[in-house]
């Protein structure tokens, strides 16, 4: 970080941000990250980062306008651009995720999750146990399910595809894919480990 030389004139506007342990500093920060409605929990960042920009302000000033103005103003937009910064990163991170329902290759009906290898078989278990006996695993894991879930459940394991589901049980597209997502959530599937 380059060395910053504060001119001055203006060395009793730095006294005046910083006394108090930048009382008057972080007051403007506050209303900033309360107007840009920021979490709590990235106040320190912006703490951090509002000394930078002050120290640039204090060089840039050139008092045709009131600092505190100059200064809010600096300061709103680099948390502007932090926060589009920050945002980019979670999207560029999001782009790299893979569903475990996402179909592999050129057969749709193949997905990465039916290619993990795992010693357990939902199929296995619930078409081999007509009585509904399940273990108690399986049993905990369907009690979760509502009737409709568990229908095109057990639909799906019977080898039905998705638009013969639909018409079976006679549900609309956006009904069936919220099926399917409770099926599959971690918070369900979880049980099965």
């Amino acid at each position: 970080m380059e060395r910053i030389t504060i001119p001055e004139y203006m060395e009793a506007v730095v006294d005046s941000y910083y006394k108090d342990s930048a009382k008057r500093l972080y007051g403007i920060v506050d209303k900033i990250l309360f107007k840009l409605r920021l979490a709590d929990t990235d106040r320190h960042d912006f703490y951090s980062l509002a000394n930078e920009v002050f120290m640039y302000a204090v060089r840039d000033y050139d008092s045709s306008k009131p600092f505190d103005g100059f200064l809010y103003s600096c300061l709103y937009k680099k948390f502007c651009s932090e926060m589009t910064r920050r945002c980019r990163e979670k999207r560029k991170a999001d782009r790299m995720s893979v569903s475990i329902d996402a179909p592999l290759g050129e057969d749709p009906d193949i997905t990465l999750g039916e290619i993990i290898a795992d010693d357990f078989d939902m199929e296995k278990e619930i078409l081999e146990d007509p009585e509904g006996a399940y273990s108690g695993k399986v049993q905990h894991y369907l009690d979760r399910l509502s009737f409709m879930q568990k229908e095109v459940l057990k639909l799906n394991i019977a080898g039905y595809h998705p638009n013969e589901i639909r018409k079976e049980l006679h549900i609309t597209e956006k009904q069936y894919r919220d099926c399917i997502t409770a099926i599959h959530s971690y918070r369900n599937v979880s049980i099965l480990f």
